[in-house]
C-alpha cells in the first residue's frame, strides 16, 4: 500500500468514526452535514438509559427524552449478588430534559395518582407543545396491546389530562380510545393534537388539544380504517390501502402532515383535514427488520427544506427533499460507536439544525449531530 493510500483510508476512517456525513461519491444532490457530539448529553451521576423510544427539542432548544426505565437489566442496576449490591447503576427518570449543551435539567415519571402510566417496557413518545406542556405516548412495548391512552403534564411533571383508557380500545374508528399510540404533535394555530395510531391502530387521530375532545381521523390515502386488511408487506406495485404501523408524525410550517407508515416503508403526506397528497416509499426492498420509516424530523431553515427519515431496519438516517420527496441520500451505519447506530428510533431538530436521535433494544442512548451546513 502507498504511502497516498494509507493517509486516504486514515481520512476516510476518521469521517466514519467522528460520524461525519460522507455520502457516496454517486450522489449529486447538495444535503446537510453533520458531525457526532460523542459527549452530548451528561447524565445524572450513577444513572443509565433503558430503552430510549423518543426525544423531542421545544422552544427553548432543551432536549426531552423518554425511556423505558424497566429494560436495564440486573446488572446494570446494581443488583449484583456478589458483593450485594453493586456501586452502579439505577435507572434514570423515564422521562429527562436536558439544555442544549446536555446538562441535565430534570427528570420525572412513573406510575401516579389520576392516569395511568405506561406499563413496564411501554413507554414510547413524547412531545411538548408551544404552551409548555408535555404529552406521553405508549406502546410497542411487551405489554402494548392493552395501552389506549396517551398522557398529558405540565413542564414539570403535574398530571393535567389523560384521552382514552387502558384495554378499553374498540379498534381504528373507536374515537374515545387510542391503541399503542406511538407519537404526537400538537398544531398551535388551531391547538389541535394530531397522534400516529399507532402500534395497534391503522390511523391518524386528532383531538382538541385542551378538552381532548374528537375532532376527525383517518388512514393511508385518506381511506376510513379497517382493522380487517392484512398487514402483510407489499413490496412492490401500488402500497397498501390501509396504514400498518403508524410510528410518527410531525407537521411542516406550511401545514402539513407528513406521517411514518412503519411497515409499508413509505411517508405519507396529508393536509390538516386528512386530503392525501403524495408518499414516498424508503428502501422497499429491504428483506429485514420490521419497516424503513420509523420517524420523520424537518431541517431548521424556515421552509424546512430538508426531511430526515430514521430507517432502524437499515440503521440509517434517510436525507430527502421535503417538497418533492426525492431521496438525496443517507448517512450512518450499524455500530456502537459514535455516529454509528443500534437500531436508531427516533428523532428531533433543534433551533440551530443539530440533529437528535435515539436509539433502542440493544442501542439504549440518544446521540446528537452538529450540523455543519450544506454541502
Amino acid at each position: 500500500m502507498t504511502t497516498n493510500q494509507i493517509a486516504i483510508g486514515a481520512a476516510l476512517a476518521l469521517l466514519v468514526g467522528t460520524g461525519l456525513f460522507a455520502e457516496e461519491a454517486h450522489k449529486k444532490a447538495s444535503m446537510p452535514q453533520f458531525q457526532v457530539d460523542p459527549f452530548w448529553p451528561k447524565m445524572p451521576p450513577k444513572t443509565m438509559f433503558g430503552v430510549v423510544a423518543g426525544v423531542n427539542v421545544d422552544a427553548k432548544d432543551h432536549v426531552w427524552v423518554i425511556h423505558r426505565p424497566a429494560t436495564l437489566t440486573k446488572d446494570e442496576k446494581g443488583l449484583t449478588t456478589d458483593p450485594p449490591g453493586g456501586l452502579c447503576c439505577k435507572p434514570a427518570p423515564p422521562v429527562m430534559e436536558f439544555d442544549n449543551d446536555g446538562n441535565f435539567i430534570q427528570g420525572w415519571g412513573g406510575p401516579g395518582p389520576g392516569y395511568e402510566w405506561p406499563l413496564d417496557l411501554d413507554e414510547h413518545g413524547i412531545f411538548v407543545d408551544y404552551k409548555d406542556h408535555v404529552w406521553i405516548g405508549a406502546g410497542g412495548g411487551a405489554n402494548s396491546k392493552v395501552e389506549s391512552q396517551i398522557l398529558k403534564f405540565t413542564r414539570d411533571g403535574r398530571f393535567l389530562m389523560q384521552i382514552g383508557h387502558r384495554g378499553q380500545s374498540k379498534g381504528s374508528n373507536d374515537p374515545e380510545n387510542l391503541r399503542e399510540a406511538a407519537d404526537m404533535y400538537v398544531w398551535p394555530k388551531t391547538n389541535e393534537l394530531f397522534v400516529a395510531d399507532g402500534y395497534g391502530n391503522r390511523r391518524v387521530i386528532v383531538y382538541d388539544a385542551d378538552t381532548g375532545a374528537y375532532k376527525r381521523h383517518w388512514g393511508a390515502y385518506g381511506n376510513k380504517p379497517d382493522d380487517s386488511v392484512s398487514k402483510s408487506p407489499v413490496p412492490e406495485g401500488p402500497g397498501s390501502p390501509q396504514f400498518n404501523t403508524v410510528h410518527h408524525l410531525r407537521l411542516s410550517s406550511d401545514g402539513m402532515v407528513y406521517v411514518a407508515d412503519r411497515r409499508n416503508d413509505r411517508v405519507q403526506v396529508f393536509t390538516l383535514e386528512g386530503k392525501f397528497l403524495k408518499e414516498v416509499f424508503i428502501a422497499r426492498d429491504t428483506k429485514v427488520g420490521t419497516g424503513t420509516v420509523f420517524s420523520i424530523s424537518f431541517s431548521a431553515d424556515p421552509q424546512q427544506k430538508y426531511m430526515y427519515v430514521v430507517d432502524l431496519s437499515n440503521a440509517v438516517i434517510w436525507i430527502l427533499n421535503r417538497q418533492t420527496l426525492d431521496i438525496l441520500g443517507s448517512f450512518g451505519q450499524m455500530g456502537h460507536y459514535a455516529g454509528q447506530f443500534i437500531r436508531p428510533h427516533n428523532s428531533a431538530v433543534d433551533s440551530k439544525g443539530n440533529l437528535y436521535v435515539t436509539e433502542a433494544t440493544e442501542g439504549r442512548r440518544v446521540q446528537k449531530f452538529l450540523f455543519k451546513g450544506v454541502k
